[in-house]
């Protein structure tokens, strides 16, 4: 039991996080389907039971264009805070430490430690990959998030058609339509707000005893602070 309770204290984070995300999508995914139903009757048709809406395209398209979004979101934050940085922002580097730093400062090559991890030592092709293997693995986890948007809301699109007695798209035109588009577009905005928005109050603004925010009696000019 101790030993569960200080797994749970030490990953309490990623625990609570996941916790609140399947609460999210359980209540996502009722809200969904009443939603969904209420269409339905609104057109004549027949409702749909809760595990037939889960696997069905308006579900999934609904999930995974925002789960794009996000993922997009953090690649992009992570590739450009390598270059760009925002005077007295904590989400930001220091200004003189702009681009890919020195191998002191990243700790490979002549400069690691005992307990780096184990693609940090050796150099080579396996340093270089584990060097970008976070933005590496947000972009691939993007593109596939992106990629089963496009078919389900292809999917779901095309349905739509066939009810209002249109003719269905193929998938490469759908990718032009200005649906996919509208709802890529629609998430992708809101993310780059966020995050720029984050990254000029928190100049200004703290959260005592937050990771995110600069200690509170941080002048408005320190760069690259975390409390």
């Amino acid at each position: 039991m101790k030993r569960v309770r200080r797994f749970v204290r030490s990953n309490s984070l990623g625990l609570g996080f996941g916790v609140i995300f399947l609460a999210a999508l359980i209540g996502q995914a009722f809200a969904g389907l009443a939603e969904f139903n209420n269409q339905q009757i609104a057109d004549g048709l027949a409702t749909v039971t809760f595990g037939r809406y889960v696997t069905s395209a308006d579900f999934a398209v609904d999930v995974t264009e925002n789960w794009q979004s996000e993922y997009l979101q953090f690649l992009l934050y992570i590739v450009l805070t390598v270059w760009l940085v925002q005077r007295g922002s904590p989400e930001s580097k220091k200004l003189d430490d702009q681009g890919r730093e020195t191998d002191k400062q990243q700790k490979v090559g002549a400069f690691v430690q005992a307990d780096s991890p184990r693609w940090a030592k050796p150099g080579g092709w396996r340093t270089r990959i584990y060097s970008s293997s976070l933005g590496l693995v947000m972009g691939a986890i993007f593109l596939a998030c992106w990629s089963v948007q496009s078919i389900a809301g292809w999917s779901a699109f095309n349905e739509q058609q066939i009810r209002q007695l249109q003719d269905p798209l193929p998938w490469h035109s759908y990718l032009g339509s200005a649906d996919f588009w509208s709802r890529s577009l629609q998430n992708w905005q809101s993310e780059f707000l966020a995050v720029g928005s984050m990254a000029v109050l928190s100049i200004y603004l703290r959260q005592r005893g937050s990771p995110e925010s600069k200690p509170v009696g941080s002048s408005h000019h320190a760069t690259g602070v975390e409390g």
